[in-house]
């Protein structure tokens, strides 16, 4: 089976023609495992998403596979996670549709990936030395605009595909393209130059997450030293050092990736996924089920 991106396999579908059907979750209610709107595309031998996983998914890939076969243009399903028929014990409630790719449903779909990749917030990553490399890699997947930011070009090593590298000492002016939700994560490897930067970050409104690699000894310096050049107490609550501090003490790049990659999906993620309305749907009447 070959498996795409969503983006991929759309684009590709304008030169092949291939025939595909897609599932789309249309309704949730309680827990389920993916939100409103999530959708997979299904071919003969391709496939591309995810509405879920697990039981729901195996269900939905079948179905699918055999519209292809009768040739069946729209089915809509109506499924109890965790009911008789499927055994998937989220809880919770969704309608699925499955139905032919046209080209207005194509065009429909690509401006769905778009004004989501639109609404990704950014992170910018100022380091590429080895915790910076472990960081980009664990960051690259998550729905971020990840910015890396390094004057070194030799230290970046391979870069994950889709993230933003500059290789360029003029760390303000790239803080300065930040928008508004953004957060930053600064670990370059001099101390004089993270002050800099923090310092510039806290500074900066709209910010909503400003991490800095450290231990508490120098938190506590970096607060003395910014509280001397004018950054405001309320400035500083939003610093975060030692960043992804989790209980867990282990000094290994790629742990601490996981662990600040983590508090990324915490403190930037988390409110844009809220926005979104992508946590399931618990109130309402439940949805009319097929037998």
């Amino acid at each position: 089976m070959n498996r795409l991106s969503l983006k991929d396999l759309l684009h590709q579908w304008w030169q092949t023609q291939q025939t595909l059907v897609v599932a789309r979750v249309t309704l949730t209610r309680g827990s389920t495992p993916r939100e409103q709107g999530a959708f997979m595309l299904v071919g003969q031998h391709v496939q591309a998403g995810t509405v879920g996983g697990g039981a729901l998914e195996l269900a939905c890939e079948e179905y699918a596979r055999a519209m292809l076969v009768s040739g069946e243009q729209v089915c809509e399903q109506q499924v109890v996670l965790g009911g008789a028929n499927v055994s998937q014990c989220c809880g919770g409630r969704v309608a699925v549709r499955l139905e032919v790719l046209t080209p207005p449903l194509c065009q429909e779909l690509e401006c769905q990936l778009a004004v989501e990749h639109a609404g990704r917030p950014s992170l910018f990553l100022f380091g590429a030395g080895h915790v910076g490399r472990a960081l980009a890699r664990a960051l690259a997947p998550l729905p971020l605009h990840l910015v890396w930011v390094d004057p070194r070009a030799h230290e970046f090593g391979p870069v994950p595909d889709g993230v933003d590298v500059r290789v360029t000492a003029g760390w303000e002016n790239v803080l300065g393209t930040a928008p508004q939700g953004a957060g930053v994560l600064v670990l370059t490897p001099s101390h004089t130059l993270d002050a800099l930067i923090v310092e510039a970050a806290l500074q900066q409104p709209g910010l909503v997450y400003v991490g800095l690699i450290g231990s508490l000894t120098k938190r506590l310096r970096f607060e003395k030293s910014l509280r001397e050049v004018g950054v405001l107490p309320h400035q500083l609550e939003k610093l975060i050092c030692p960043i992804g501090d989790r209980g867990v003490r282990d000094k290994r790049p790629e742990v601490i990736a996981a662990l600040v990659a983590a508090e990324v999906v915490e403190k930037l993620l988390h409110p844009t996924l809220q926005a979104h309305g992508s946590t399931a749907q618990e109130d309402g009447p439940p949805l009319a089920l097929q037998g």
